[in-house]
């Protein structure tokens, strides 16, 4: 414990802002306040609660986007909602929230365009079917997420919601916890095969074990934003032990955890400091219990419910997923869904962690489906549609750099178009800024909202990275375009969905298509072959060329040049460029390579002067795809 000790003591010479603001008065007396806001209006609301004490409680002023109205962050435990329940979101949401819901990436909901006068009816009206907004923001425990199927599901080999229920009950609504923490701390359990719940991206996450034959969790620690959590070498055998590691790793972080710079204070950063062994050792110490070390991490499929848009349940129903873009949803859709779990279900609903909806327990699917609801949200949409993610955006947060929001709906909707397919599975995350909330970094393909300069000309951009996994350990995408104008993203994934759709076989996931195929290239060579397909077809240039067109390289960038110059060239002219490949000897000089817009109809200078950098050999230049890439901009 000396080097916890020490660490914490060394990050102590000074603390940061919000510490300072926590030392004003107990959280729970600006929520004993709301009814009195209520009667005298926003403006009698102090700074301090606005800004902090309130988000405690899940309520936040976003006065500067809709004046004097405030978001607030309903807890959901693990998506998991009984009809009754999602039928008062809805009610509530209609009532006072212009209708509006967004369903958020933790599997909860937040509702929009709140009045202060109208809070103390919107917590009562939770209150009553056994909700609230508790602790749900700023320095809390957030909402716990789990397998939307749990005990439900096939895959499912140790039901985990009733432990998330008593993990939770160590902190809920309990003093010591609200606001004592030195910064967020997210939370996952599951004992499903599938991982359909982010597990691995909490900051601490119990995932299915199995170890000399038993059963169990393994305890992995330190995930954030664009870090995955690692293996703390911890093998917990029941409900008794998972309960102990969980109450020894808050304590740690809340005695020990960083409190001067909130950009590097979230859990990751004291395990960094200390190390993941002088952790797993205090988490013993702390617990009393010499806990075993980690045994096989079960958790390692990645589900394709939302390709078929249905699954079998244990007791032979299903659960029937309803797509909704970007987590955009309405107070009245909620009640019709709550409806339909009655009327269709078991009175079951779920979110789940890509802000779609299950409806459980449905023995005629097909009658289901047949309601009108679904002309609205499909049951399956596309490829582009059934796995979409986006956080809130410029629109409802003030991080946000883009829009978001409807950027995702946009492009998906674009590719939906143009590259239909009837199949596959493409995981799209959007994350409006830096801070990830749309968790991009684990994506298939991941956007993160940027500014793009254009000739000069600042720009909404994305940066666009692929790869990432959310199986077993999980693993964070490698980015192939650094600040892509946001109005040309389009037509570069266009690329990939194009090269997807040619090159994958019979199922494959994009997933597996990236491992198979763009494994064997730089992410330069994928992000300049993305701009180039994007090039060639707004040119109307006809090559028959795919980023799987280049001979394996060994992923050497200045290889992977010459070789894609040296096919380029062949299949514009029907001539090699050298004649003899193994000595690079060059034939062809600049002026028969930039005629080559004479053998082909409608070649242009840009592309022949890109395929002259590529196999100029006299110059002796490093050449890379970052210096070709501006001259086949769009």
């Amino acid at each position: 414990m000396k080097k916890l000790h020490d660490a914490s003591v060394a990050r102590s010479k000074k603390v940061n802002k919000i510490e300072g603001i926590k030392e004003l008065k107990d959280p729970i007396e600006a929520f004993n306040m709301i009814e009195t806001y209520a009667k005298e209006g926003y403006q009698s609301i102090p700074d301090e609660d606005k800004k902090y004490f309130l988000k405690c409680f899940g309520i936040f002023d976003k006065h500067t986007l809709t004046p004097e109205q405030f978001m607030m962050r309903v807890r959901v435990p693990g998506g998991h909602l009984s009809a009754d329940q999602a039928n008062a979101i809805g009610q509530i949401a209609k009532l006072y929230g212009q209708d509006y819901i967004d369903i958020t990436t933790r599997a909860q909901v937040e509702l929009r365009y709140l009045s202060i006068e109208d809070m103390p009816n919107i917590i009562q009206a939770l209150k009553k079917v056994g909700l609230d907004s508790y602790q749900t923001g700023v320095d809390n425990f957030r909402n716990i997420v789990t397998d939307p199927l749990d005990e439900l599901g096939f895959d499912t080999i140790l039901p985990s919601y009733k432990v998330l229920e008593k993990i939770q009950s160590q902190f809920l609504h309990n003093p010591e916890w609200i606001s004592t923490l030195p910064r967020k701390f997210n939370t996952g359990i599951t004992g499903s095969l599938s991982n359909r719940c982010n597990i691995f991206g909490q900051d601490c996450c119990f995932a299915l074990t199995q170890k000399d034959g038993v059963y169990g969790y393994n305890m992995y620690l330190g995930g954030r934003v664009g870090i995955i959590a690692k293996n703390a070498n911890i093998f917990l055998k029941n409900e008794e032990e998972v309960l102990k590691a969980f109450d020894s790793i808050t304590n740690i972080f809340k005695e020990f955890g960083f409190r001067d710079n909130r950009n590097k204070n979230r859990l990751h950063f004291l395990i960094e400091a200390v190390g993941m062994e002088e952790i797993s050792n205090a988490i013993r110490q702390t617990a009393g219990v010499d806990f075993a070390s980690a045994g096989i991490t079960m958790t390692s499929m990645n589900s394709n419910d939302s390709e078929s848009g249905r699954v079998q349940l244990r007791d032979g129903s299903f659960g029937i997923q309803v797509v909704v873009p970007s987590g955009i949803f309405n107070g009245t859709d909620l009640i019709k869904v709550a409806s339909l779990s009655v009327e269709h279900g078991n009175s079951q609903v779920r979110f789940n962690v890509e802000q779609n909806i299950l409806i459980l327990g449905v023995n005629d699917v097909d009658t289901l489906l047949a309601d009108e609801f679904f002309t609205k949200f499909k049951n399956v949409n596309t490829p582009y549609f059934n796995n979409l993610i986006a956080c809130a955006g410029t629109q409802h947060c003030t991080f946000g750099v883009i829009e978001n929001k409807q950027d995702a709906v946009d492009l998906s909707q674009y590719l939906s178009e143009k590259v239909p397919m009837e199949s596959g599975r493409i995981r799209m995350y959007w994350s409006a800024c830096v801070k990830g909330c749309g968790t991009h970094e684990i994506a298939d393909i991941g956007f993160e909202g940027c500014k793009a300069k254009v000739n000069g000309v600042t720009e909404d951009g994305v940066h666009i990275t692929l790869g990432g996994k959310v199986v077993s350990d999980g693993k964070n995408g490698y980015t192939v375009m650094k600040a892509a104008p946001l109005r040309l993203a389009k037509y570069y994934i266009e690329t990939l969905a194009l090269e997807y759709k040619k090159l994958r076989l019979q199922n494959e996931s994009f997933e597996s298509f990236n491992d198979r195929v763009l494994v064997n290239y730089t992410p330069a060579y994928i992000g300049f072959m993305m701009k180039l397909q994007a090039y060639l077809r707004a040119k109307d240039i006809e090559i028959d060329l795919n980023i799987n067109s280049v001979l394996k390289t060994g992923k050497n960038e200045e290889f992977e040049v010459f070789e894609l110059g040296r096919k380029i060239h062949y299949l514009l002219s029907k001539e090699e460029a050298y004649s003899s490949y193994a000595r690079f000897t060059n034939v062809n000089k600049r002026e028969k390579l930039t005629a080559l817009k004479k053998l082909v109809p409608n070649i242009d200078e840009a592309l022949s002067e890109v395929v002259f950098k590529m196999l100029d050999e006299e110059e002796k230049r490093a050449v890379v795809f970052s210096e070709l890439t501006p001259l086949i901009e769009l």
